[in-house]
Protein backbone atom coordinates (compact mmCIF):
# COMPACT_ATOMS: atom_id res chain seq x y z
CA UNK A 1 0.00 0.00 0.00
CA UNK A 2 1.58 3.09 -1.21
CA UNK A 3 -0.04 6.50 -0.45
CA UNK A 4 0.60 9.47 -2.62
CA UNK A 5 2.36 12.09 -0.51
CA UNK A 6 2.00 14.88 -3.08
CA UNK A 7 -1.56 15.81 -2.07
CA UNK A 8 -1.97 19.59 -2.16
CA UNK A 9 -4.15 21.23 0.45
CA UNK A 10 -6.24 24.10 -0.87
CA UNK A 11 -7.70 27.04 1.02
CA UNK A 12 -6.69 30.41 2.41
CA UNK A 13 -4.25 30.99 5.21
CA UNK A 14 -5.02 33.26 8.12
CA UNK A 15 -2.54 35.85 6.80
CA UNK A 16 -4.27 35.96 3.41
CA UNK A 17 -7.65 36.42 5.09
CA UNK A 18 -6.30 39.26 7.27
CA UNK A 19 -4.84 41.03 4.24
CA UNK A 20 -8.15 40.81 2.38
CA UNK A 21 -10.04 42.12 5.44
CA UNK A 22 -7.57 45.01 5.77
CA UNK A 23 -8.04 45.97 2.11
CA UNK A 24 -11.83 45.84 2.47
CA UNK A 25 -11.62 47.98 5.61
CA UNK A 26 -9.51 50.60 3.84
CA UNK A 27 -11.90 50.76 0.90
CA UNK A 28 -14.88 51.16 3.22
CA UNK A 29 -13.16 53.96 5.14
CA UNK A 30 -12.64 55.82 1.87
CA UNK A 31 -16.17 55.32 0.52
CA UNK A 32 -18.39 55.63 3.61
CA UNK A 33 -18.00 59.42 4.22
CA UNK A 34 -19.01 60.13 0.62
CA UNK A 35 -21.98 57.75 0.95
CA UNK A 36 -23.31 59.39 4.11
CA UNK A 37 -22.83 62.87 2.65
CA UNK A 38 -24.82 61.82 -0.44
CA UNK A 39 -27.51 60.29 1.74
CA UNK A 40 -27.88 63.53 3.74
CA UNK A 41 -28.01 65.59 0.55
CA UNK A 42 -30.78 63.33 -0.81
CA UNK A 43 -32.81 63.80 2.39
CA UNK A 44 -32.44 67.58 2.16
CA UNK A 45 -33.53 67.56 -1.48
CA UNK A 46 -36.55 65.41 -0.62
CA UNK A 47 -37.45 67.79 2.22
CA UNK A 48 -37.32 70.81 -0.09
CA UNK A 49 -39.49 68.98 -2.63
CA UNK A 50 -42.05 67.93 0.00
CA UNK A 51 -42.28 71.47 1.36
CA UNK A 52 -42.79 72.79 -2.15
CA UNK A 53 -45.59 70.30 -2.83
CA UNK A 54 -47.38 71.05 0.45
CA UNK A 55 -47.06 74.81 -0.09
CA UNK A 56 -48.44 74.45 -3.59
CA UNK A 57 -51.39 72.44 -2.22
CA UNK A 58 -52.05 75.15 0.39
CA UNK A 59 -52.02 77.76 -2.39
CA UNK A 60 -54.45 75.78 -4.53
CA UNK A 61 -56.71 75.20 -1.53
CA UNK A 62 -56.75 78.92 -0.78
CA UNK A 63 -57.37 79.78 -4.43
CA UNK A 64 -60.32 77.38 -4.64
CA UNK A 65 -61.94 78.05 -1.27
CA UNK A 66 -60.76 81.55 -0.34
CA UNK A 67 -59.57 80.29 3.03
CA UNK A 68 -56.60 78.37 4.39
CA UNK A 69 -56.84 74.71 5.40
CA UNK A 70 -57.11 73.99 9.11
CA UNK A 71 -54.39 71.32 8.97
CA UNK A 72 -52.64 68.85 6.68
CA UNK A 73 -55.41 66.30 7.15
CA UNK A 74 -57.86 68.68 5.50
CA UNK A 75 -55.59 68.89 2.46
CA UNK A 76 -55.66 65.09 2.25
CA UNK A 77 -59.41 64.84 2.82
CA UNK A 78 -60.12 67.40 0.10
CA UNK A 79 -57.66 65.59 -2.23
CA UNK A 80 -55.12 68.36 -2.56
CA UNK A 81 -52.53 65.85 -1.29
CA UNK A 82 -52.60 62.06 -1.64
CA UNK A 83 -51.15 61.64 1.84
CA UNK A 84 -49.26 63.64 4.42
CA UNK A 85 -45.61 63.26 3.40
CA UNK A 86 -43.05 61.94 5.82
CA UNK A 87 -40.41 64.49 6.77
CA UNK A 88 -37.23 62.82 5.45
CA UNK A 89 -35.09 64.32 8.21
CA UNK A 90 -37.24 63.29 11.19
CA UNK A 91 -38.64 60.24 9.35
CA UNK A 92 -42.19 60.90 10.58
CA UNK A 93 -45.20 62.84 9.35
CA UNK A 94 -45.96 64.15 12.84
CA UNK A 95 -43.27 66.84 13.00
CA UNK A 96 -44.56 69.30 10.38
CA UNK A 97 -45.10 72.77 11.85
CA UNK A 98 -48.10 74.76 10.65
CA UNK A 99 -47.64 78.52 10.31
CA UNK A 100 -50.72 80.64 10.98
CA UNK A 101 -51.75 83.35 8.59
CA UNK A 102 -50.25 86.80 9.29
CA UNK A 103 -53.72 88.22 8.57
CA UNK A 104 -55.69 88.01 11.86
CA UNK A 105 -58.97 87.74 9.92
CA UNK A 106 -57.80 84.51 8.23
CA UNK A 107 -57.72 81.29 10.23
CA UNK A 108 -55.91 78.16 9.19
CA UNK A 109 -52.52 77.03 8.00
CA UNK A 110 -50.80 79.69 5.90
CA UNK A 111 -47.45 77.88 5.49
CA UNK A 112 -45.65 74.72 6.58
CA UNK A 113 -42.18 74.16 8.07
CA UNK A 114 -40.14 71.12 8.98
CA UNK A 115 -39.94 70.35 12.67
CA UNK A 116 -36.46 68.88 12.28
CA UNK A 117 -33.69 70.28 14.43
CA UNK A 118 -30.34 71.23 12.98
CA UNK A 119 -29.27 72.73 9.71
CA UNK A 120 -28.90 71.64 6.12
CA UNK A 121 -25.49 71.22 4.54
CA UNK A 122 -25.66 74.82 3.25
CA UNK A 123 -26.15 76.10 6.82
CA UNK A 124 -29.87 76.89 6.50
CA UNK A 125 -31.86 75.63 9.49
CA UNK A 126 -34.31 72.90 8.47
CA UNK A 127 -37.22 74.93 9.83
CA UNK A 128 -36.31 77.82 7.49
CA UNK A 129 -36.28 75.88 4.21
Amino acid sequence: MHMNMNIKKTGFTMIEMLIVMAIIGMLLSLVSPHYFKSLQHAKETALRHDLSEIREAIGHFYGDRNRYPENLNELVQQRYLKAIPIDPITETSETWLAVASPDPTQNGMYDILSGAEGAASDGTPYNNL
